[in-house]
């Protein structure tokens, strides 16, 4: 069961308008923290858009800094899946795809996740 930060929906709207999604499946609406746990993650204390990424292949991402760092617990970094292609698939998978993409370019807007588990 994935375990992760939902984003608070008035940050949520601010970002999409920020960052328009590329592909017609828009996903913009939290960070993982693993795809296994079932403990609540911790507070953030702040969480930063560092970044946005693009396969090029239909798969589209935000680069996220939680608490000063990109990297996630399992060596990976910290996204949200902002927009995928008809037919791209969600789920480990394409978290490594995430892991292996080039930032284009920094941007930053201020994020407010909020602990969720979630069902």
């Amino acid at each position: 069961m994935p375990v992760g930060w939902k984003l608070e929906e008035r940050c949520r709207a601010a970002l999409l308008l920020r960052f328009p999604p590329r592909y017609p499946r828009v996903i913009a609406d939290h960070v993982t923290l693993n795809l296994q746990d079932r403990v609540p993650p911790p507070p953030v204390g702040a969480a930063q858009v560092i970044g946005r990424c693009d396969d090029d292949a239909g798969v589209e991402a935000l680069v996220v800094r939680i608490d000063g760092s990109t990297a996630r617990p399992d060596g990976l970094v910290w996204h949200v899946t902002w927009s995928l292609a008809d037919g791209r698939a969600t789920g480990k998978q394409r978290s490594h795809r995430h892991a292996r993409l080039v930032v284009r370019r920094t941007l930053s807007a201020r994020a407010g996740p909020r602990a969720l588990v979630e069902r």
